[in-house]
């Protein structure tokens, strides 16, 4: 994952972007790790490489969009690619 390039959110919309198919792995860790009722600090450590306690706003949103754009993919966007 150290050579994948983050953006503070993945695109939106009702389509399947580059971005996700370049990410899917990390949706899948994020659910995971919600699954298991990670602390979403540790989570953003692991996944986007970034300090929580040095950019709390900034990782909080990586997280929160992210794991949003992870949803979206196992309830509706995974029938795009069918």
């Amino acid at each position: 994952m150290a050579n994948l390039k983050f953006l503070d959110a993945p695109p939106g919309g009702d389509a399947i972007t580059p971005y996700d198919e370049a990410h899917h792995d990390t949706y899948w860790r994020l659910l995971d790790a919600e699954t298991e009722k990670a602390d979403w600090k540790e989570v953003v450590k692991l996944i986007f490489g970034i300090d929580p306690d040095q950019e709390t706003m900034r990782a909080r949103k990586m997280h929160d969009s992210h794991l949003a754009r992870a949803r979206w993919m196992t309830q509706t966007g995974y029938r795009k690619l069918l």
